[in-house]
């Protein structure tokens, strides 16, 4: 197949033969081969030309290259930490790694392939490092491909650790041992309200936890339980985690929960949002809140259903205008393509630019992206609509956009006309049992001057 770029991105022509449509498919996989490795060329030359704008500029040393992987992240439509994990590997691939690089140009590996690589030889020297990569990624004598564009990825990662281990034993015994400090337990959401728990552990503890559940597991089929191996692994993970087996007693659990009146009291069909999850269907909140122990920390709604609006004189967001911020943000970082956890609660327009501590002037960010805003060059600004618009150095422009709202409670209005729109308060004698309730969860939101 000799067809132009252009047109292999037009797709097969119809009535193509399978053998055809298997060529075009291969074809597509080097030309994305190639991609990655002109990207991670041109994330590296970014690199370059912001250390010398920025060194120009008199940044200090230690924040020379702030930026660079947000930048790199958002052209990529990925979050932060992946940003700046590609712009890494694009500077190993370039300055330590040739071989695998020009494969990757080649079409030959794909960028997967090159980070097991890096990987796996990250605790070695450059000179070793080298050696791997031409041993394994060098082509042949007669410049045949070498062997690895055909290996599985766990073969590859074999390889190169058969070889790390031979060239600098040392090294990588250091680096199993300083692993240890990185174990860690994880939870992300998955789907049909599920979770996935997850834990980093050493070998020697992770092989110990699956074989005391894989244990259990085999015990109850032969006591004859009906639950499959999974179901009784995965129970018997919680009730020795959470001792819910050994006192019988329901699981006292804290939740920070959005939810409409209707859809906490009544029969509404309005998702709920779950701290740390996300949205959920009303039947499945309102039936998890009646099978535990549940304590509400914050239910941040009126009875129209509308989250509050705070606003404070003082530079530093006080709790509980940051603990909203928080919640109306969902929990995840504002910035595009970020999945990370919320740590800060950063002004969009900057406080010394004359930006309020308000909510439509505060978002929630994680580190990374709170330190990269920062950054010389970097602007920002509030929509608005609750969108945030955040513009790089190079003049490009990214729309966050606002988070997602309540739609408006379909209940007539309920609330006395004598005062203004904007500060009628709830008649208590035309509020439904539902409302009622619902006033007697809301906490008070206290404005720190």
């Amino acid at each position: 197949m000799n067809e132009t770029i252009d047109c292999l991105l037009d797709g097969p022509p119809p009535g193509a033969s399978e053998g055809e449509l298997v060529d075009w498919i291969s074809r597509l996989e080097q030309i994305k081969c190639t991609a990655e490795a002109v990207q991670a060329q041109a994330a590296v030359r970014l690199e370059e030309g912001v250390l010398e704008r920025q060194s120009e500029a008199g940044v200090p040393a230690r924040k020379l290259g702030e930026g660079v992987a947000s930048q790199v992240a958002l052209a990529r439509r990925v979050s932060p930490e992946k940003g700046a994990k590609l712009l890494g590997l694009a500077k190993i691939l370039i300055n330590e790694m040739p071989h695998t690089f020009a494969l990757m140009k080649a079409g030959l590996f794909s960028q997967w392939q090159a980070t097991i690589l890096a990987r796996e030889t990250a605790c070695l020297s450059v000179e070793d490092r080298r050696v791997i990569d031409h041993r394994l990624c060098a082509p042949g004598p007669d410049g045949e491909a070498p062997q690895v564009v055909v290996m599985g990825l766990r073969q590859l990662e074999n390889a190169a650790k058969k070889l790390a281990i031979t060239l600098d034993q040392a090294s990588v015994v250091a680096r199993a041992a300083n692993a240890v400090k990185d174990r860690r337990v994880s939870v992300r959401p998955a789907p049909d309200t599920m979770t996935w728990l997850g834990a980093l552990l050493p070998v020697k503890d992770g092989v110990a936890v699956f074989a005391a559940l894989d244990q259990a597991a085999k015990a109850a089929a032969a006591a004859g339980d009906q639950r499959t191996r999974g179901q009784v692994m995965a129970d018997t993970l919680v009730d020795r985690v959470t001792g819910r087996s050994a006192t019988g007693a329901k699981p006292r659990i804290e939740v920070k929960i959005v939810m409409s009146a209707d859809a906490l009291a009544n029969d509404g069909d309005q998702p709920a949002m779950v701290e740390g999850y996300g949205p959920v269907p009303a039947t499945w909140a309102r039936e998890a809140l009646n099978d535990a122990e549940v304590f509400v920390r914050r239910l941040f709604t009126d009875p129209a259903g509308q989250l509050v609006a705070m606003e404070s004189r003082s530079r530093k967001a006080p709790d509980g205008l940051a603990e909203f911020i928080t919640t109306r943000d969902g929990g995840i970082c504002r910035t595009n393509g970020c999945d990370a956890p919320i740590r800060n609660i950063d002004h969009i327009q900057r406080h010394a630019d004359g930006g309020t501590t308000s909510a439509a002037n505060l978002q929630g960010l994680c580190e990374r992206c709170n330190q990269a805003k920062e950054a010389l060059g970097w602007q920002a600004r509030p929509g608005p609509d609750g969108s945030i618009i955040t513009i790089t150095p190079t003049g490009h422009t990214y729309t966050s956009p606002p988070p997602d709202t309540w739609p408006p409670y379909p209940r007539p209005d309920i609330r006395s006309p004598e005062l203004p729109p904007d500060s009628r308060a709830p008649d208590p004698a035309s509020l439904s049992p539902a409302e009622l309730r619902l006033r007697d969860l809301i906490l008070d939101l206290t404005l720190a001057a």
